[in-house]
């Protein structure tokens, strides 16, 4: 099982992003996907997810309005759209694979918000 995530850069205040992850190893079109984030010293947190249909979304507050997640059943594909961002998105970026019985995490990519 391999989740890759891609696509981390430094970007200044109010600029875009989008960030990848490219899954191999299992039934990518069976399990619930999502993008969380961790800051160093904080708790790793969720900041979108969506169903194996890719019908179903949420986004924490924080970054509703200005997130897009989605998804690629057919390139086993998971992506996250990032718009207005702001320092405070500053951090690393983990997508996660999850069915009833696995949890799989990506390493994580970096994303920095600075002028």
């Amino acid at each position: 099982v391999q989740l890759v995530e891609s696509g981390g850069d430094l970007v200044q205040p109010g600029g875009s992003l989008s960030l990848s992850c490219a899954a191999s190893g299992f039934t990518f079109s069976s399990f619930h996907m999502s993008w969380h984030r961790q800051i160093p010293g904080k708790e790793r947190e969720l900041v979108a997810e969506v169903s194996t249909a890719g019908g179903d979304t949420y986004y924490a507050d924080s970054v509703t309005g200005r997130f897009t997640i989605s998804r690629d059943n057919v390139r086993n594909r998971l992506y996250l759209h990032m718009n207005n961002l702001k320092p405070e998105d500053t951090a690393v970026y983990y997508c996660k694979a999850m069915d009833r019985d696995h949890d799989y995490w990506g390493q994580g990519t970096q994303v920095t918000v600075s002028s």
